[in-house]
């Protein structure tokens, strides 16, 4: 009778510990290539990162180190306007007949305002009216009869006190300023030279521009006075005319009709918009004079400006305002535009204006999102073969960074993380 061994009877199976400790090592193994693998992508692998060693290829789209100049951009807060009223240097005395209406622009010849019913005349010039223009008691004030007779005839009369009337004539050839009209004391000075400036500008000519008041530029000022409706006296009182650096555009009247002139009689500012902007002076280096910056408008259009002044003097925030006083002192930043068509008709509005902060030229720059916080602190880079490597960065802007590193290098190709 054979056993169950000889008839061929399979073997016993092993022992259940062996098998269960065949599966603990397989599980643990998984485990330890997960394990490395969070370890690489983490930045924990020492310094692999740095020795080439690389950790299997992660998902997300990949981008180029680029070479490229970095421009930090910052914006404030603005006022757009034509800047600060300020008073006309009116000396008339008198009552105020006539005043223009707010917003009005004066010329050359235009006439600003009227008292006792005479006008006041705006002329281009820097140095103010101080004193009476005319002939001097040594000059001859009358070249006769036949001379009046012919200024009468003489073209350049108009009815419109605010426009400039027709060239009368052409200029006296040099010299012509130097004849019987200058004996005795001739008035002379640069007010002299800049009033005769301004009346050939007008068109009154047949005498010569320079610092001579001569009989005939008495002539010319009796046909200038004619086209103004005023006596022909050939001389130009001290508040017959206001001097500006060109046209202005009317402000408030400080008085009413019938009232005296005083100082404030009229304001006026530039024709040109600006923009003021109070500016921090603690961070007001950006405003430079000429400095180029960038005026946004209400509508979302964009001009280019310029600084054309900066505030000597810091001021404080008001008690009381919205920010409850509490704010830095502010420096007054105005900034000019050039292109007026394109502001088109405001004359008012809160505007923004961004400038130029630092600029870092020629440096390697990758996008934001592509940096990565590495565990033993810092930031770093992962190429597209997994690994990571460490940089310094520098100046963030326009959604770039700046970035350095002994293993950085243009056209180098990394991976922005998912």
């Amino acid at each position: 009778m054979q056993t169950e061994h000889e008839r061929g009877a399979a073997p016993a199976p092993p022992p259940r510990g062996r098998r269960g400790r065949r599966t603990v090592l397989v599980a643990s193994a998984l485990v330890v290539v997960a394990a490395v693998a969070v370890v690489g992508a983490l930045g924990l692998g020492g310094d692999g990162a740095e020795d080439g060693s690389s950790a299997p290829p992660r998902s997300g789209s990949t981008v180029p180190v680029t070479r490229a100049t970095l421009t930090e951009r910052t914006t404030v807060d603005g006022q757009l306007g034509y800047g600060t009223e300020i008073p006309l240097p009116v000396k008339s005395t008198g009552t105020v007949t006539w005043l223009p209406a707010e917003g009005r622009t004066v010329e050359r010849g235009g006439t600003l305002l009227r008292v006792d019913d005479r006008p006041v005349v705006l002329l281009y010039g820097t140095l103010p009216m101080y004193r009476d223009l005319g002939p001097t008691a040594g000059t001859r004030q009358d070249a006769g009869t036949e001379g009046d007779a012919q200024d009468k005839g003489d073209q350049g009369r108009t009815d419109d006190t605010s426009g400039a009337p027709a060239p009368s004539g052409s200029p006296t050839p040099g010299g012509a300023g130097t004849g019987a009209g200058e004996t005795g004391g001739t008035l002379r000075g640069m007010d002299v030279l800049q009033f005769e400036s301004n009346l050939a500008a007008l068109g009154y000519t047949g005498f010569t521009v320079d610092e001579k008041f001569t009989d005939l530029t008495a002539r010319a000022v009796k046909r200038w006075q004619t086209s103004l409706g005023l006596p022909r006296t050939g001389t130009v009182g001290v508040g017959d005319v206001v001097y500006s650096a060109g046209k202005v555009r009317i402000g408030h009247a400080g008085v009413r009709l019938g009232s005296a002139v005083t100082e404030d009689v009229l304001t006026y500012t530039g024709t040109s918009r600006k923009v003021v902007v109070n500016a921090s002076a603690a961070e007001d280096s950006w405003a430079v004079r000429g400095a180029a910056v960038t005026v946004g408008l209400p509508d979302g259009t964009s001009v280019k400006g310029e600084v054309a002044s900066v505030g000597k003097k810091a001021t404080a925030p008001e008690e009381g305002g919205g920010d409850g006083g509490s704010g830095a002192p502010t420096v007054p930043v105005t900034i000019t535009i050039k292109d007026q068509k394109a502001v088109g008709r405001l004359e008012s509005a809160p505007v923004t204006v961004e400038y130029v902060g630092r600029e870092r030229a020629d440096v390697l720059t990758v996008p934001v999102a592509a940096l990565v916080a590495l565990a033993e602190g810092g930031h770093g880079l992962e190429t597209v073969d997994g690994r990571f490597v460490a940089v310094k960065t520098g100046l963030f802007a326009d959604g770039r960074v700046e970035v350095s590193g002994s293993a950085v290098r243009e056209g180098m190709k990394v991976r922005i993380p998912e």
